[in-house]
């Protein structure tokens, strides 16, 4: 058995055995292969931003050519979400009717769409609609309060917005706070919405979208660098940051995610075999780079189907899962682990899955082998953030059944490196430090804020903050998470945030957030306060405060109360680390 077939210790734990002479190939002669001129992984230099970074070639120079693209798909399905469905064919024609509706409204080249709504047929019209005629979509957290999607509004100077009537309810009374906003687009309502447009009123529903006038996109030119899209992250301190994103950044997915699937094909010693199209059950938001990038760009190019649900519910999904034949799933390992332990999943035929991927969280290295072991579906996972439009390691099949406590290699056009905590020197192999990543798929930088701009994006890397290691091969392994955050089911929970809310309450005068570990969600938050002399707050109120205040996923799940002020180290930063104990 080679050296790179070796099981790790943990592969071994979880009683992973890898196959006679695998893995066929090393990573870097799959790399050779698949990137060979001539093929469809073929790479070329490109200066970008005046550094000079390795892009795949045949890469859609923009969203505007992948629309064209996935309307060739014709009457295949494209979009179901219950009782609607929605071809390809029929989604481009949405997409071109209402392009030409914004572009009426004034909407050019640069201007901001912003996009607030569930996971609906729509949102992709939507989408589409704004950034193959050069605007910038801006997908706003669905999850936020009124205060906090206002809030991205108008940081963003947001001129159009399209939302649902459940986000319209949140924010209609915020609309003062926007004054960029001249449109308002809502869809799903009853009723004309005041002071706004009906969605239905310009494109039909989602089953009429076949009936509309056939047309093209409006004219304009866009260049693989032009900007796309606004996803907002939260930073650990202050308001959310706007990650401003180009078309290269969302195209550049669709190459790195069959990348990683033809390696894992070749290590096995396979063929890669013809595209075929799959059905995919998607359950985690679209207003997420994972699911927009890394998922939506690269199943337009292949012609997936994809099917959405109102809300995640395990025996909704074993029926649909059933019912359609679905290939693929996951998003974050919550809902791998429901799928899993879930009493009705017996009654169900679920032996169409091929694949359950995710990402987002950590995953106990369990999950990996009975993902395998229960299903008889390949495992698979990555890493990437906002600021990297998603893919920036793949890890699937074999490989991650070996190393199930790393994210896997970096694809073909992206670098790793390991840095001091000054950034001043590279680390070693196998030495934990800064993971910084550099590639075609990392964003200009952060919107109107050039100082936190300049501060996490050096000569064309992004300093991510989580720290890290890489072994002999390149494989990543993420030892800590970004400084403050918890990751509650896929959900960046930025501690500073959470606590500024909890400072503000008239009784704490001392605040910390910290992650508890739970087996599915991988962390809920968790909050120690201490109370100022003479007055009082219970558990229950501080939670109904930050719930006013905060979207429902960040609201501490537990509160302990400390009697005094929380310890500090020198610099007078709260050491987190000690106050796990406080909750048994």
């Amino acid at each position: 058995m080679s050296s790179q077939s070796q099981p790790s210790n943990l592969a071994s734990a979880i009683g992973w055995v890898p196959p006679d002479n695998w893995p066929a190939m090393s990573r870097e002669q799959c790399k050779e292969l698949l990137t060979a001129p001539g093929e469809r992984f073929e790479m070329e230099e490109v200066d970008i931003r005046g550094v000079r970074l390795r892009t795949w070639k045949n890469a859609p120079p923009n969203l505007r050519a992948l629309a064209m693209f996935g309307r060739m798909y014709g009457e295949r399905e494209f979009m179901i979400y219950d009782d609607e469905r929605v071809t390809y064919a029929a989604w481009f024609q949405a997409v071109a009717k209402l392009a030409h509706a914004f572009r009426e409204h004034g909407i050019a080249k640069g201007d901001r769409v912003a996009l607030a709504m569930r996971n609906l047929p729509e949102w992709p019209v939507v989408f589409f609609a704004a950034t193959t005629i050069g605007a910038i979509c801006v997908p706003l957290n669905a999850w936020w309060t009124g205060p906090e999607l206002a809030y991205g509004l108008s940081d963003s100077g947001t001129k159009l917005l399209v939302c649902d009537d459940e986000r319209w309810e949140r924010i209609a009374e915020h609309r003062g706070d926007c004054p960029a906003i001249e449109t308002v687009i809502v869809s799903r309502c009853e009723g004309q919405p005041e002071g706004a447009r009906r969605l239905e009123d310009i494109i039909g529903k989602p089953n009429d979208y076949k009936s509309l006038d056939t047309m093209e996109l409006p004219e304009v030119e866009i260049a693989p660098e032009d900007d796309a899209t606004i996803f907002y992250t939260s930073g650990t301190t202050g308001r959310p940051k706007g990650a401003l994103g180009t078309h290269r950044n969302l195209c550049t997915n669709i190459l790195s995610s069959g990348y990683n699937a033809a390696c894992a094909v070749l290590r096995r010693g396979e063929k890669i075999p013809d595209p075929v199209p799959k059905k995919g059950l998607t359950v985690i938001p679209l207003f997420h780079v994972t699911a927009c990038s890394a998922g939506l760009m690269g199943n337009i190019a292949a012609g997936n189907t994809l099917i959405f649900m109102y809300k995640w519910d395990p025996i909704e999904a074993f029926q649909i899962i059933e019912r359609e034949k679905v290939n693929v799933t996951g998003g974050v390992p919550t809902i791998a682990w429901q799928l899993l332990e879930h009493p009705e999943r017996k009654n169900y035929d679920l032996s169409s899955l091929e694949a359950i991927a995710y990402g987002g969280a950590p995953a106990a290295p369990e999950l990996v082998r009975k993902i395998r072991e229960e299903f008889g579906a390949l495992p698979g996972n990555g890493w990437g953030m906002t600021e990297t439009m998603a893919t920036v390691t793949g890890h699937s099949s074999e490989d991650y059944l070996n190393r199930p406590d790393s994210c896997g290699p970096p694809v073909a056009v992206a670098d790793l490196k390991i840095m001091s905590e000054d950034g001043s020197r590279e680390l070693p192999v196998g030495e934990i430090g800064e993971l910084w990543a550099r590639g075609p798929m990392v964003v200009k930088g952060y919107w109107k804020n050039p100082e936190a701009t300049a501060e996490t994006f050096v000569d064309g890397w992004v300093k991510t903050g989580d720290l890290a290691r890489l072994d002999e091969e390149g494989w990543c392994y993420i030892a800590d998470r970004a400084k403050d955050m918890i990751i509650r089911g896929g959900e960046n929970i930025y501690s500073s945030e959470v606590e500024n809310v909890l400072y503000d309450h008239p009784a704490v005068t001392d605040a910390a957030l910290i992650g508890l570990p739970h087996r599915e969600l991988g962390e809920e938050p968790a909050a120690v306060v201490h109370l100022a002399p003479g007055t009082q707050a219970s558990e229950e109120e501080l939670q109904e405060w930050v719930a006013d205040r905060l979207a429902k996923f960040k609201v501490p799940v537990k509160i302990a109360f400390s009697h005094e002020t929380l310890p500090r180290n020198a610099n007078g930063k709260i050491l987190k680390k000690d106050l796990a104990g406080m909750f048994g």
